[in-house]
């Protein structure tokens, strides 16, 4: 009996060093096993953002999911969503990881899903929001140095080519209506896009269903079973 008091102890001390380390825990939900991954913050890039801010870290996250997608015993992921955007690259290489596992995937929107978090939360198979979640849609930013040639616009182009061209295929928005919304320019204050705020957000296409904690486990037991 002490011993396995003991063991489980041993394991709540893992699961909660995994979620301290890298927002990721592994749960027991019922007879299934799902990993839980947490998107929070800004998505850091190749650079370390300022030790006081929340971030999500690609070098930790990417790993994660191949070992996921490699392991026999977890069934499923569940994606829970509160950021406010950051590194494009990474952000669309998280995204594409989590779109290509053959495991059934579910994301939840929380807070908010900003900027390259639509493509975070569009990229599993099945999508949440709750009712005041939003999700901002603007067109694509850079800081640093810009030289200011054809060159530069034509990249521009093309990395905004790549976002929407993820999000209209993994939701049912439409790529004109995806553009509409990102060069709106009466909503956001000094700057251009949009802020969907839950039922607009699935109004729109991009989002599945609204929904909270127990309709996200529910529709990934469904998609499990299914499988």
């Amino acid at each position: 009996m002490e011993k396995e008091k003991q063991q489980k102890t041993e394991v709540q001390k893992e699961q909660n060093q995994e979620i301290e380390d890298y927002g990721q825990v592994t749960l027991e939900e019922g007879e299934h096993r799902i990993r839980l991954l947490n998107i929070i913050g800004e998505i850091e890039g190749h650079e370390c953002l300022a030790s006081n801010a929340k971030t999500t870290k690609y070098e930790h996250v990417i790993p994660q999911l191949a070992a996921l997608e490699g392991s026999p015993s977890e069934e499923g992921l569940l994606v829970l969503i509160n950021t406010v955007g950051g590194d494009v690259e990474s952000g669309l290489a998280i995204a594409e990881m989590i779109a290509s596992l053959s495991k059934p995937t579910v994301s939840l929107v929380l807070g908010g899903s900003h900027s390259i978090g639509v493509p975070l939360a569009v990229s599993a198979d099945y999508s949440f929001i709750v009712p005041t979640g939003t999700m901002m849609i603007h067109p694509v930013r850079m800081t640093g140095l810009i030289i200011g040639v054809p060159q530069t616009f034509d990249y521009f182009q093309k990395i905004q080519a790549r976002i929407s061209d993820f999000i209209t295929t993994h939701s049912t928005i439409s790529g004109e209506r995806l553009s509409k919304l990102m060069l709106e320019t009466g909503e956001l204050t000094k700057d251009v896009g949009s802020v969907l705020v839950g039922g607009q957000a699935v109004k729109e296409g991009l989002i599945n269903e609204i929904g909270g904690i127990a309709q996200a486990f529910k529709k990934l037991r469904t998609l499990i079973e299914e499988k």
